[in-house]
């Protein structure tokens, strides 16, 4: 979902379904000569041909595939499967694929990016509160720290869900690589992942952490859900969209997940300096990921009639905003670290936002030569990420 920016994917557009078997040729040593007077292996059902779809994903286990034209009756294509000799051995069964290439969709289904900005942020901001009260350390407190961790993916996995299952149509103009928009992931099954994910979510933060997190928890998926689902379909209004992005996942991540680390601590919440600084500096951030999301979707929004920032403005002027803004947060934590260093480390404080700064700065800079090519919009966009990663992998160091 675009709350968690959704709009870049690492995921390689070789894993599309539309890329057909490879032909094997037939081999003509004597033993293979020989087999050609054995009975014909059994050819796949038609419910096994979909399984065949995705030979280029990285978890596909067999790829020598032959292709046969039944000559007899109607001309029905048929597919049968000529492993290669180490396949043969290993007993490659169509079933495993199958279980292979839907772990592969859902694994998609969840964008693995907005995945790795939420984990990291929680287990950032855990770490900050143990380093303030290292004390109260308890080690059996563990599992609890695991189970939001789950709570907050399921989360996310909800978000980002629901909003390709209102998208599809602009998704494969966008994104054709996500699992609905390729086909590989059917709606019915979406909306399964989506109802598990939320239901999972809520009960292990009710069971756990109480009604106030419970509450906050429910705010990020109602949050989530008009972002995306019609009558609201919130993402059409630019500023708006911005907002519930900002909050998600800037405020309500940081906040909640500080405020339940320190009531399982015992503690009552009190805002500590660095807390405060990476909620405001994320928040801004999350601002920045908002308005730069659109870059790549121009073409489809604008198809689509999707209201935007990028489509009213232009991507070259966007790029620039969403890069003055990000400057400008890098600016601020330097000024922070040199005016208050009784509670920042200067030391690492100021050089690492200042490399953070110029390696923006040369992002935009590629991305002007390179004339704004959906390419290098896709590459600033995923620098952009890395940079958030960044932060949150310094942020209990400062």
């Amino acid at each position: 979902m675009a709350l968690s920016s959704s709009s870049f994917s690492p995921t390689s557009p070789s894993s599309h379904p539309g890329s057909r078997p490879v032909s094997c040729p037939r081999f003509t040593t004597a033993r293979h000569l020989a087999s050609f007077h054995r009975p014909r292996p059994p050819l796949l059902p038609a419910s096994a041909i979909a399984s065949l779809r995705a030979l280029s994903n990285p978890f596909s286990v067999s790829r020598a595939v032959s292709l046969s034209k039944a000559h007899a009756g109607g001309r029905q294509t048929r597919f049968s499967i000529k492993a290669g000799s180490q396949a043969s051995a290993a007993g490659s069964n169509p079933l495993s694929e199958k279980i292979s290439e839907l772990r592969d969709s859902c694994w998609r289904f969840l964008r693995p990016h907005t995945i790795r900005g939420t984990a990291l942020g929680s287990i950032a901001l855990v770490a900050r509160a143990l380093i303030e009260s290292p004390e109260l350390i308890n080690w059996r407190l563990t599992f609890k720290a695991l189970y939001g961790l789950i709570a907050l993916i399921c989360g996310n996995g909800y978000i980002v869900g629901i909003n390709q299952i209102y998208d599809i149509g602009i998704d494969k103009v966008n994104k054709p690589y996500l699992p609905i928009a390729a086909g590989d992931l059917s709606v019915e099954s979406a909306w399964f992942l989506v109802l598990f994910f939320a239901a999972a979510g809520l009960l292990i933060v009710g069971w756990n952490f109480g009604s106030f997190i419970s509450s906050l928890y429910c705010l990020g998926l109602f949050l989530g859900t008009i972002y995306s689902v019609p009558p609201f379909r919130l993402k059409r209004y630019p500023v708006v969209a911005f907002l519930i992005i900002a909050t998600v996942r800037g405020f309500l991540l940081n906040f909640g997940v500080y405020y339940a680390t320190r009531a399982a601590l015992g503690l009552t919440f009190k805002w500590s300096s660095p807390v405060a600084f990476i909620t405001t500096f994320v928040t801004v951030f999350a601002l920045v990921i908002a308005i730069t999301k659109d870059l790549p979707d121009v073409e489809g929004d604008r198809k689509f009639q999707i209201s935007t920032l990028a489509t009213r403005l232009g991507v070259r002027n966007i790029a620039f905003l969403g890069s003055g803004l990000l400057l400008a947060n890098y600016l601020g934590a330097i000024l922070v670290a040199i005016y208050m260093p009784q509670v920042f480390r200067r030391s690492i404080m100021v050089p690492a936002h200042a490399i953070f700064a110029l390696g923006l700065i040369f992002q935009a800079w590629v991305l002007e030569q390179a004339k704004y090519t959906k390419e290098a919009i896709s590459q600033f966009y995923r620098f952009i990420w890395n940079l958030f990663y960044a932060e949150y992998i310094i942020f209990p160091l400062i």
